[in-house]
């Protein structure tokens, strides 16, 4: 599905002379304190499931992202560019201009069941969170989920949110019939860090209840340990904590990610920096300066501290089934190292 010719009206709604919609967005705000200063535009999508450019390099192939932004508000998150090509803008519009596709459960379903389709591993939470704030009151997921399960169809899910565990059940009746893998990113456990750069996602505690759950149910779940900030999340006491209470959660895995800040982001991250940690501000143009991604050997050392920490603290030993600890993935610019564990 293209997103690049949807134009959005002053009164915020979709302009009719787009083909992607069946019917004009409706724009819906609601107030109670979870959604407040929050607008969903909701849209009837011509198409759920995505097929991923070759040119991206990542390990899946196709994807369903049921919403577009995201109130989770990650200061450093790699998909706020693509709220531009909405004619929104990256910052603040990304956090508070949420795009619904209502009908993305019976579109899933029919996709599905379409005679040409292959029976591909489906990834989700590629580009926003499926579990984002939104899907409490959407409740998008369970739809899709059960037209998975029904069609036996592979699947991995990606997310900061606790609203995973609601689909718990889903989760383990899929698991049944195809192969089901979970991943829930959690780059750091201090919880001031927490509040400062991932404002709208539950805290780093509530993330490692939801790895421990989603263990105990017998599913498969590792963490994406990302991202560690350079000079702020990457202190060998602040690694040897994250690792610790990863490991003590029962994942099957982790895999740390170094900050990378693509247009957008970067904007968006360096003012943050530029208002919170002004020192900072020289050390980060050095090591971000020359592109998106830090140097590859400030890569390499953080990978083997990482990848010594978790064989220290037994990450995977605990987890249900063959467990295996994946190793950091070499320094290659994402989004495949993104997404390496799905």
């Amino acid at each position: 599905m293209r997103w690049d010719n949807l134009r959005l009206t002053d009164d915020g709604e979709a302009d009719s002379a787009t083909p992607l919609f069946a019917r004009r967005a409706v724009a819906r705000t609601f107030d109670t304190p979870e959604f407040r200063g929050v607008t969903f535009y909701e849209i009837h999508a011509r198409s759920i499931i995505n097929r991923v450019p070759s040119a991206s390099r990542v390990p899946f192939e196709w994807t369903i992202n049921p919403y577009r932004g995201c109130t989770h508000a990650c200061v450093y998150c790699f998909a706020r560019k693509t709220h531009e090509y909405l004619d929104l803008d990256s910052g603040r519009d990304f956090d508070s201009k949420i795009v619904v596709k209502v009908n993305a459960a019976e579109l899933a379903r029919r996709e599905l069941a379409a005679p040409r389709w292959a029976g591909h591993h489906i990834a989700m939470g590629t580009n926003v969170d499926p579990y984002q704030r939104a899907e409490g009151r959407y409740r998008l997921m369970r739809g899709i989920l059960q037209a998975l399960r029904d069609a036996a169809n592979p699947f991995s899910i990606l997310t900061k949110g606790s609203l995973i565990l609601r689909d718990l059940d889903l989760l383990t009746e899929a698991a049944g019939v195809t192969e089901v893998s979970t991943a829930v990113s959690i780059g750091f456990t201090d919880e001031q860090m927490w509040r400062a750069v991932e404002p709208g996602t539950p805290s780093p505690r509530k993330r490692l209840e939801v790895v421990s759950a989603l263990s105990a149910a017998g599913l498969r779940c590792g963490v994406l340990m990302a991202p560690i900030l350079p000079y702020l999340t990457d202190s060998p006491q602040a690694l040897d904590t994250t690792v610790r209470r990863i490991a003590e959660s029962g994942a099957a895995s982790i895999t740390p990610i170094v900050l990378h800040l693509r247009p957008g982001a970067r904007e968006w991250f360096l003012a943050w920096l530029a208002r919170e940690h002004p020192r900072l501000v020289p050390r980060y143009r050095e090591l971000y300066g020359r592109g998106a991604y830090a140097p590859a050997p400030y890569q390499r050392r953080i990978a083997a501290q990482v990848r010594d920490l978790a064989t220290r603290h037994g990450v995977g030993r605990t987890s249900p089934g063959r467990t295996r600890l994946i190793r950091p993935p070499a320094p290659t610019p994402p989004p495949a190292e993104q997404l390496t564990l799905l």
